[in-house]
C-alpha cells in the first residue's frame, strides 16, 4: 500500500470478516458497504480490512485493502501501521464479535485499538447482560477508546448504559439492515421451486445447535396432524467453524430425528449457502418463518430481519430483537425450546388467513426502518458527525425505473391504490391519476424516445377521453368495472378537470415527437373542454388549466387558449390582491395542498403573455411559500392533517409525495425563468426528501419496485405505493434529470412519429356516456 495520498475522496475502513468467508457478519458488512455505495455519491469510499481466522487463502474483491490473521497478534500490529500511514482513511468502523478475537488477549486487542490514529467506531453484534467483572472492564475499556459505539437494538443500548456504565452520548442505535423485496406472488414462486400445493414453514442460516431446529421438528407431528400439506424447509449449510470441530454431527442428528418421527415428506434440507436472490425467493414463498434460537442473549438476527422484510408472519423465541419488533400484533413469541407452544402457534396461523396477513403487514411496517437504504442514511449521518470537515453525505440520484407504474397500469388506465406494492383493482381509477401519469410518461418519452412509452401515453389519453362528458367537462371516479361512481356527483371535480387540461396541454407541447393520431385526439378533447374551463373559480383548477394551456401554446399560439389563460390568470391576480398582505403574500387565507402550482401557473402565464404583473405576483407568492416550507437544508411540506391558516404556525405531520413533487416542478420553472441558483439548490433539497432527508431519515422512494410510499407520518412511513405517490415521484425524478451532472450523458434521439409498432395506431372507441354504479 502506498504511503502517498491517492484519492480526494475520504475512505472509511471497515475491519470485519468479509466474503467469500462464510459468516453472518461477513454478509452483513458486504450488504452494508453495498448500501452505502448505492446511497451516497462522491462522499466517502468504504474499504475493508478482512479478518481471517488463520490463513484462509480467500480471494477477495477490490474492496479489501488489508488482511488481519486474528490468530497472530503481529498481524494486528502490522495492519495498524499500514492503516495509519494511509492519509485517505479518515475513520475506522470495526465489527465486533467476541469470537473474532478469542486468539489474542484482552490487553493485545486494546493495544491494537490504541495503536490506531484514526477515530474508531465499534459495532457490537453481541451485548451480554449481567457481565462478570472481567467482561465489564473489557467492554468498558473498548468503549472508552472508541469514538462511538453502535448497537442494533434499544435493548442492547440499555444494557450498555445499565450494566457497563457506557456514556449515552457515545451510543448510536442503528438496526441490522434488511433487503427491500418486490413481494412477489407466493403461488408463482412455489411453482417455480416445485413446492406448489404445500404450506411452507422455513428457517435459514448457517447450521449450528444453537439454532435449535429440533424444536420445530419435534413440533411437526402436531402440526402435520391438522395441516398434512406442511413442508418445513431448513435452508443453509453447517457453519464452517462447527464443521472444523464437529463435522456434520448436528445436521445428521436432525436427519435422524426426522426419520424417527417419520416426517420425511414434511422436512426438506437445502444444504447450501444460497445466493441472495434465491434466498429471498424462498422467504417470499414461505407461509410462516420460524426462528428458534435458544440463546437468550442473541441481540439480533439477520435471518429474522430478512424474513420480516419478505412479509412473512414470524414465530420467534424471545431474543431481545424479537421482543422489541414483534410486540403489539407484529408476530408471535414462544418460549425457548417449547415445541408445544410452537405447534400451537403454527396451527393458529395456518387456520386464520386474516391473522397471518395482519401479522405480516405489521411486521413489515415495524422492520422497514431497517431497510439497508435507511441504515446507510444513519451511518452517513454518523460519519458526518464524526468528521464534519471531511465528510458531507451527498445522496446519489436513483436511476429511473418504470416497473411499478407499469404494474399499476391495466389496459384501461392506471389503478388508484396499491396494497404495499400490489395493485388494488377494487380501488378503481381516477382521472387525476391518469392525467398525472400521462404527464410523467410524456416526460420519460421526451428523455428517452422509447417507443414503448407510447403505449402508456395512449392508454392514459384514452382514459381521459373516456371521462369527458358531452358538455366538455370530465368525471373523475371510475370503478374496476369501468362504471362512473356516485362520488362524481357529490364531489367538486374542478381540480380534476384542470389536471386533465394540464396533461393534454403537456402532450401537445411535445407534438414534434408524438404520433399524429394521438395529437388529433388530444386536441379534440382539449378544445371541447374550454367552454367549461373558462367557468372555473377553484384556485388549483385554474392553475392546472393555465399550465396546460400554456404548454399547448408552446408550439403554436392558439387564440382560444390565450384568451382562457388571461381570464384565469387575472382571476388568480384578483384573489391575491384581495387576500395578501405584507405578512401573508398568498392567494387564500390558508396553505393547503398543491400550493406551488399557483405561483407556477402565474409564472407560466407571464411567459405566455409577457404581463409583468403575473411575474411579480408569481415570484412574491412563491418566495413566501418557500419561506414556510423550507427550513435550512430540508423541506417540510404543509401537513395534510393540519393546514396552515393565516396567522397560524406551520406544524403537524402527514407529508405527501405529491406536494414535494409539485414544489420541484415549480422550482424548475422558476429557475429556468429567473436563473437564480437558490431555486436550483432548493430543488435538490426537495428531491432528497424522497431519498431520506426528512424528519424520520427514511426513504420515501422504493428503489426495489420503482414505486413511492404514500406518505410520511410522525413515526412511520405509509408503505402502500399508490398511483398518486408513485407518479409524483416519477415526475420529480424526470424533472431533475437535466440538472444531474454526467461525465458522458447519453444522447436520447426520439423516434419519428411514424416509427412505432403498427398495433400502436389502433385506438379503441369508448362511449363517453356516464355509466352509473348502483
Amino acid at each position: 500500500m502506498s504511503d502517498t495520498l491517492i484519492s480526494t475522496i475520504p475512505e472509511i475502513l471497515f475491519i470485519t470478516s468479509y466474503p467469500p468467508r462464510e459468516c453472518g457478519i461477513a454478509t452483513y458488512s458486504q450488504d452494508l458497504i453495498k448500501a452505502i455505495n448505492n446511497k451516497f455519491e462522491n462522499s466517502f469510499a468504504p474499504v475493508v480490512c478482512a479478518l481471517e481466522s488463520g490463513r484462509g487463502n480467500y480471494v477477495y474483491n477490490k474492496d479489501v485493502k488489508y488482511v488481519i490473521d486474528t490468530s497472530d497478534y503481529d498481524s494486528f500490529v502490522k495492519a495498524a501501521s499500514e492503516i495509519n500511514k494511509n492519509e485517505n482513511i479518515c475513520m475506522i468502523m470495526l465489527q465486533h464479535e467476541f469470537g473474532f478475537f478469542k486468539n489474542i488477549s484482552e490487553n493485545e486487542f486494546l493495544h491494537f485499538l490504541s495503536l490506531l490514529t484514526k477515530p474508531v467506531i465499534i459495532s457490537f453484534h453481541t451485548v451480554l447482560p449481567n457481565p462478570s467483572k472481567e467482561l465489564y472492564l473489557r467492554v468498558k475499556r473498548i468503549i472508552e477508546v472508541c469514538e462511538f459505539t453502535v448497537v442494533m437494538t434499544q435493548n442492547s443500548a440499555e444494557i450498555l448504559i445499565r450494566d457497563y456504565d457506557a456514556p449515552i452520548h457515545k451510543i448510536e442505535i442503528i438496526p441490522h439492515g434488511i433487503h427491500l423485496v418486490p413481494h412477489l406472488d407466493k403461488n408463482g414462486l412455489k411453482e417455480k421451486y416445485g413446492l406448489q400445493g404445500r404450506k411452507i414453514l422455513s428457517t435459514f442460516g448457517l447450521i449450528s445447535s444453537g439454532k435449535s431446529f429440533e424444536t420445530t421438528i419435534e413440533a411437526l407431528p402436531a402440526i402435520v396432524k391438522l395441516n398434512p400439506e406442511v413442508l418445513f424447509l431448513i435452508i443453509g449449510k453447517t457453519h464452517p467453524e462447527i464443521l472444523k470441530t464437529d463435522g456434520e454431527k448436528y445436521r445428521e442428528s436432525l436427519v435422524d430425528k426426522v426419520n424417527e418421527l417419520e416426517l420425511q415428506n414434511n422436512v426438506q434440507f437445502i444444504n447450501q449457502y444460497l445466493p441472495l436472490k434465491e434466498l429471498l425467493d424462498y422467504l417470499q414463498l414461505s407461509d410462516i418463518y420460524l426462528f428458534t434460537s435458544k440463546d437468550p442473549h442473541q441481540a439480533v438476527s439477520g435471518t429474522f430481519s430478512y424474513a420480516l422484510s419478505c412479509c412473512c408472519p414470524v414465530i420467534s423465541t424471545p431474543i431481545p430483537q424479537a421482543k422489541e419488533i414483534l410486540k403489539d400484533d407484529a408476530g408471535i413469541i414462544v418460549d425457548f425450546q417449547s415445541s408445544k407452544q410452537l405447534s400451537d402457534a403454527v396451527n393458529l396461523l395456518l387456520g386464520d388467513d386474516d391473522l397471518m396477513r395482519n401479522l405480516s403487514n405489521n411486521g413489515l411496517q415495524r422492520i422497514i426502518p431497517a431497510a439497508w437504504e435507511n441504515v446507510s442514511i444513519k451511518y452517513g449521518e454518523l460519519f458526518s458527525k464524526i468528521h464534519e470537515a471531511k465528510i458531507v453525505a451527498k445522496y446519489k440520484k436513483p436511476i429511473v425505473i418504470l416497473n411499478h407504474v407499469k404494474q399499476l397500469t391495466s389496459h384501461f388506465g392506471i389503478i388508484q391504490f396499491s396494497k404495499i406494492n400490489q395493485p388494488d383493482f377494487s380501488s378503481g381509477y381516477t382521472l387525476d391519476d391518469n392525467a398525472r401519469a400521462m404527464v410523467a410518461m410524456c416526460k420519460h418519452y421526451e428523455l428517452t424516445g422509447n417507443n414503448a412509452d407510447l403505449y402508456y401515453i395512449k392508454t392514459y389519453l384514452h382514459f381521459i377521453r373516456y371521462c369527458q362528458q358531452p358538455s366538455g367537462n370530465f368525471l373523475n371516479y371510475v370503478d374496476e368495472n369501468k362504471n362512473f361512481t356516485e362520488q362524481n356527483y357529490s364531489t367538486n371535480l374542478e381540480d380534476s378537470n384542470g389536471r386533465a387540461i394540464w396533461a393534454l396541454g403537456y402532450l401537445l407541447s411535445i407534438e414534434k415527437i408524438i404520433p399524429e393520431f394521438l395529437l388529433t385526439s388530444a386536441k379534440t378533447i382539449l378544445y371541447k373542454s374550454l367552454p367549461e374551463a373558462v367557468k372555473m373559480h377553484s384556485t388549483r383548477a385554474m392553475a392546472f388549466t393555465i399550465k396546460g394551456l400554456c404548454y399547448n401554446n408552446i408550439q403554436n399560439q392558439y387564440p382560444e387558449s390565450s384568451s382562457v389563460i388571461k381570464i384565469l390568470a387575472n382571476r388568480l391576480v384578483n384573489m391575491y390582491n384581495h387576500e395578501s398582505s405584507q405578512e401573508w403574500e398568498w392567494f387564500e387565507s390558508y396553505l393547503t395542498y398543491g400550493n406551488s402550482i399557483l405561483p407556477e401557473a402565474l409564472l407560466s402565464a407571464y411567459v405566455a403573455t409577457c404581463n409583468p404583473i403575473y411575474r411579480d405576483i408569481a415570484q412574491k407568492s412563491f418566495d413566501f411559500l418557500l419561506s414556510k416550507t423550507f427550513k435550512g437544508k430540508s423541506i417540510k411540506p404543509i401537513s395534510n392533517k393540519n393546514w396552515l391558516q393565516k396567522g397560524g404556525e406551520h406544524g403537524g405531520f402527514g407529508e405527501q409525495p405529491i406536494d414535494v413533487a409539485y414544489t420541484i416542478l415549480a422550482l424548475d420553472k422558476f429557475y429556468r425563468v429567473f436563473k437564480d441558483p437558490v431555486y436550483l439548490n432548493k430543488m435538490d433539497i426537495a428531491f432528497n426528501w424522497f431519498l431520506g432527508n426528512n424528519h424520520l431519515g427514511q426513504i420515501i422512494y422504493n428503489p426495489c419496485t420503482g414505486g413511492c410510499f404514500d406518505g410520511l407520518e410522525e413515526f412511520q412511513v405509509n408503505l402502500n405505493q399508490g398511483a398518486e405517490s408513485t407518479v409524483s415521484y416519477l415526475m420529480a425524478r424526470l424533472t431533475i434529470e437535466k440538472y444531474i451532472p454526467k461525465k458522458q450523458k447519453p444522447r436520447h434521439v426520439p423516434a419519428h412519429r411514424t416509427s412505432f409498432p403498427h398495433t400502436m395506431k389502433w385506438m379503441p372507441t369508448y362511449s363517453s356516456k356516464p355509466i352509473m354504479a348502483r
